[in-house]
């Protein structure tokens, strides 16, 4: 007499929660310090609330931004939050890992031994997002407490505010391509000059 035998599913349909504070792959591949990656002419790409009602968003210049300061910034929210109905959001992760070597060494011999990750954070980025039955007030003092723990200048956004370009508002009536435009006008003898000596005769 055959004996059936249920078998387990040994994977699920759904994605794992991945860990926003260090990547999956490991620190093999050793990272220069580098900068954000930002299109030629600017770009407005992150610098809204997307998924929540309230966001935090850096203002000052792009920098780089150590998972273990991400990690007490978002600990601030959800202390000052605690009791509270919401859902905290990140857009941000720390991919990037930064090496260091120790003092008084000599000048060669690589790159030195991984230390921390970090997270290359581009200006005007968000870098927390929050959505709940929360009074603003209460939101604005927790992202206070929250920039207070980072490097740099962040300032309190709402969804539905314009974009930035840099740290320009794409205001109402402004588009992308008049901010992108160059700035510097030249005078009409200059440009008239330009043209006569272009022209074939």
């Amino acid at each position: 007499m055959k004996t059936s035998q249920t078998s387990e599913r040994t994977f699920s349909s759904t994605s794992s929660l991945s860990n926003w504070l260090a990547p999956k792959r490991g620190h093999n591949e050793k990272n220069r310090k580098g900068r954000p990656r930002m299109r030629t002419g600017g770009s407005t790409k992150g610098t809204t609330v997307v998924w929540g009602d309230y966001g935090l968003r850096m203002r000052d210049h792009d920098r780089r931004i150590a998972a273990k300061q991400l990690q007490i910034a978002a600990d601030a929210i959800k202390q000052r939050l605690r009791g509270q109905r919401y859902r905290l959001y990140t857009r941000v992760c720390a991919n990037i890992g930064v090496y260091t070597k120790g003092n008084e060494v000599r000048m060669g011999k690589g790159k030195g031994s991984f230390d921390y990750w970090a997270a290359r954070v581009a200006v005007s980025r968000v870098l927390f997002e929050l959505k709940g039955d929360l009074h603003e007030q209460i939101v604005r003092d927790a992202f206070r407490l929250a920039g207070n723990k980072l490097p740099g200048l962040y300032e309190f956004v709402r969804k539905g505010d314009p974009p930035v370009m840099g740290i320009t508002k794409v205001e109402a009536g402004t588009s992308l391509e008049e901010m992108q435009r160059p700035r510097i006008k030249l005078p009409m003898d200059v440009t008239a000059g330009r043209i006569l000596t272009t022209t074939p005769p």
